[in-house]
């Protein structure tokens, strides 16, 4: 057992999933104080000692002020480094620039590699995440990271609150194809394939369904949602071949831009994302928005890091 104590932390915005968090490991958030002068320039105080204790930062970080959270979260990492703290954990479910994690043109920068140089440059010995975009990004950091999955709460979900055993599995593109079938595996059902064809980037000009959805309840499962066009068209293919309902199950609803519309005016049933990402005041402008709580996952995660104990049983595994 660790001779040093938890210490939570979390940014003055978007603290329901670190305060959901404090609560299951039955802790209070560390007082913290992070302002913005005149000019928009941050400064951020702890309110007591953190010498020699293991610190955990959680981070929600949405859509339209990635680059200012990305900001205030390394000036946090920071000031716990120079409070001669013994190790910092950074909590960030939703990794910012995750899609950026190749070069796919001439020129173009790697800019999750930036990310990951950032946040152990700034002063963090260790990572925890959940369903990185690519995998591979764990191999742009010098520190440990622990990329955990949301698809045991899914599982959990779905057969809570899902007609299952007339479900199949749709992956709505082959890049999420390994998730979906994993997920099939797990719940003993189908899956099936749609193909994206696509005029130019970000949109897409036709789909293609592999695989028979007549008389099932379709779910769509992939990592993450963002103005929702794909998945709005997909529940189109497969409603028009004869499937009986679509839902749609993600682990990072982005939700930008017109997604909100889009879902709203889309054939869905329902759209299910987890809290990664804070998206609570999209709730009431849409019906169709439920969230899968995935605080349960990451407390875990803190106290058995904390205690030297591992993690790999969350892989397979929901808390309660």
């Amino acid at each position: 057992m660790s001779s040093n104590s938890i210490k939570l932390l979390a940014s003055d915005v978007h603290r329901g999933l670190a305060e959901l968090v404090a609560s299951r490991l039955g802790l209070k958030l560390t007082p913290s104080e992070l302002k913005r002068d005149s000019t928009g320039e941050v400064t951020f105080s702890i309110g007591e000692s953190v010498r020699d204790e293991d610190i955990f930062i959680i981070c929600q970080i949405g859509s339209g002020v990635v680059n200012d959270r990305v900001l205030e979260l390394l000036i946090m990492i920071n000031a716990c480094k120079t409070a001669s703290a013994r190790r910092i954990t950074v909590i960030l479910p939703n990794f910012p620039y995750a899609r950026q994690d190749r070069k796919d043109k001439s020129r173009a920068p790697i800019t999750a590699k930036l990310m990951a140089d950032m946040l152990t440059t700034a002063g963090c010995n260790h990572v925890i995440t959940m369903d990185l975009h690519a995998s591979q990004i764990q191999g742009f950091f010098d520190v440990p990271v622990d990329n955990l999955y949301a698809e045991p709460s899914v599982v959990r979900y779905i057969r809570e609150h899902v007609s299952y055993k007339e479900a199949i599995i749709i992956s709505p593109d082959a890049g999420g194809a390994k998730r979906a079938a994993g997920l099939a595996d797990r719940l003993d059902l189908n899956f099936a394939l749609i193909h994206k064809e696509r005029a130019r980037a970000n949109e897409v000009s036709r789909m293609v369904l592999v695989g028979d959805v007549t008389d099932k309840i379709c779910i769509i499962v992939d990592d993450m949602a963002d103005t929702c066009g794909t998945l709005a068209k997909a529940a189109e293919v497969l409603l028009d071949n004869n499937a009986k309902e679509v839902i749609a199950i993600v682990t990072h609803g982005i939700l930008s831009g017109n997604a909100i519309k889009n879902i709203n005016n889309s054939k869905l049933k329902a759209i299910v994302c987890t809290n990664t990402v804070p998206f609570e005041e999209k709730l009431d402008l849409c019906p169709k928005l439920d969230t899968i709580d995935i605080s349960g996952v990451l407390a875990e995660a803190i106290r058995r890091l904390h205690n030297g104990e591992s993690i790999s049983y969350l892989f397979k595994n929901a808390p309660l």
